[in-house]
């Protein structure tokens, strides 16, 4: 899953890489490929994961009060780790080479992926939910350098039609993934280390399309990392007020997320008990 944090925090970066590109102009779009395969595998994976843990909160027959009170730890512990992890992702995506942390999440989503399965295998709640809160930090680093990637990828002239296919396949990996979770709960229920094992296969997928991507060096290595992220943000926020359009298209895209965030969490339960449909 997308959120706004994870843009807010490559701004400058991005402008930087947009006028003074690190990859070679005449390279093709073969690395652009490879990251939009990535990030779809990405997102794909943390959605299974993520609706499939609400989806068995949901059929475990607990009561009403309780079950809404999982769905919402649930919902935070997804939702957390790019508030916190954000912007040291920015300062990631800008001290190191974007490919390199790429590929570092990559792997480090794989033993989140590990560590789900474990969870699932022994049908421990806590363990997948601590799985979870890895894959949604891992997501929240990666997001900088994904969106930081397509300036160095990509021609300027290509940006907004880049930025559309990102989207695209972000939103795409979002709906399909959440609709896999919810089978894979009603397919393996009482087996779901299966879907476990699938996970962990999606993710030694991604690892090997991230290595397809361009080599790229690093856009500001000397950039000091700082401890106060929260006055980060607000340097970052105080940059985009210079830019009435791009602050205002920074509110909706939040708002957007923000009410995305809030039906997702209201249907889970909508659906089971005011619909009577399955969780599929």
């Amino acid at each position: 899953m997308e959120v706004t944090p994870s843009r807010l925090a490559i701004l400058d970066n991005a402008t930087a890489s947009t006028t003074e590109p690190l990859a070679d102009p005449s390279c093709s779009t073969r690395g652009f490929w490879a990251l939009t395969a990535t990030q779809f595998q990405g997102a794909y994976s943390d959605n299974i994961l993520r609706n499939l843990l609400l989806s068995m909160v949901v059929g475990m027959g607990l009561a009403r009060t309780e079950r809404e009170t999982f769905v919402s730890i649930v919902t935070f512990i997804f939702s957390v780790p790019f508030i916190l992890f954000s912007m040291p992702g920015g300062w990631l995506a800008d001290h190191y080479s974007k490919r390199q942390i790429t590929i570092w999440t990559k792997v480090m989503e794989i033993g989140s992926m590990v560590l789900a399965t474990v969870g699932l295998a022994t049908h421990s709640l806590t363990l997948s939910l601590v799985a979870l809160t890895l894959v949604a930090t891992q997501a929240a680093l990666f997001g900088p350098s994904k969106y930081g990637l397509l300036p160095e990828l990509l021609p300027t002239k290509c940006l907004s039609w880049g930025n559309g296919v990102i989207e695209l396949g972000t939103f795409l990996a979002i709906i399909i993934g959440t609709l896999t979770g919810a089978a894979m709960a009603e397919k393996f229920h009482g087996h779901e280390v299966y879907a476990g094992y699938a996970l962990l296969a999606l993710s030694m997928a991604g690892l090997f399309t991230s290595l397809g991507i361009d080599r790229v060096l690093a856009a500001a290595p000397e950039k000091k990392f700082r401890i106060n992220f929260v006055g980060d943000l607000y340097q970052q926020i105080k940059l985009m007020k210079r830019d009435r359009a791009l602050f205002l298209a920074v509110l909706g895209n939040a708002y957007f997320w923000f009410l995305g965030s809030l039906l997702f969490s209201t249907i889970v339960v909508y659906g089971p008990d005011v619909l009577h449909v399955g969780r599929t």
